[in-house]
């Protein structure tokens, strides 16, 4: 195998075990010091990205069913570039995607009967940073806005929601560089 394939390999592995680690660690110890941590708020989500779900029990078949197979064709992809000789930023970008859809694949396929609170396909994904910098009400007398809650950075995360938003932000950031001569 060549020293890109080892690197993608070794990435997405190295996540992937970080992630079930954290989750599997903060799921099972709902009382413990860790939820005294600042920036921890464990919680489950049912859906996909900021808790929404798509309805009825084929919903989340559907959406776990759409997950396992966008993952699939990322790993194919991911093996026809380092097979291409793809320049390793690209190889890294793609890997830190697939390490986090398959982290939260993970979960969504396995937690619920692991845990014992769903079948297989149901299970719901762990999230616990919560980067709550500062919230406020604002001032009544404000427009439109005045005694509503304002919270600066609501969602709740976890290392493989990072982990795929680092692998688009690092694409987006270096697409110039990495796309310039490379044809895919």
């Amino acid at each position: 195998m060549s020293k890109k394939g080892w690197i993608s390999i070794s990435l997405i592995l190295l996540i992937l075990v970080f992630d079930q680690i954290i989750k599997i660690v903060v799921k099972t110890q709902p009382l413990s010091w860790i939820h005294t941590l600042p920036f921890i708020d464990y919680t489950e989500n049912n859906g996909m990205a900021f808790g929404i779900e798509l309805p009825g029990k084929g919903g989340k078949y559907f959406l776990t069913i759409f997950r396992l197979i966008a993952s699939i064709v990322i790993a194919v992809f991911l093996v026809k570039m380092v097979r291409k000789d793809v320049k390793t930023g690209i190889i890294v970008g793609f890997s830190l995607i697939l390490a986090g859809a398959l982290g939260n694949i993970i979960d969504s396929v396995f937690y619920g009967v692991i845990f014992g609170y769903a079948p297989i396909l149901h299970g719901r994904v762990v999230d616990m940073f919560h980067f709550n910098l500062f919230h406020f009400f604002w001032p009544k007398w404000i427009p439109f806005f005045g005694g509503k809650y304002f919270e600066f950075f609501a969602p709740i995360f976890n290392v493989a929601d990072s982990s795929i938003t680092i692998g688009i932000g690092y694409m987006l950031i270096f697409q110039r560089r990495f796309f310039k001569e490379n044809k895919l």
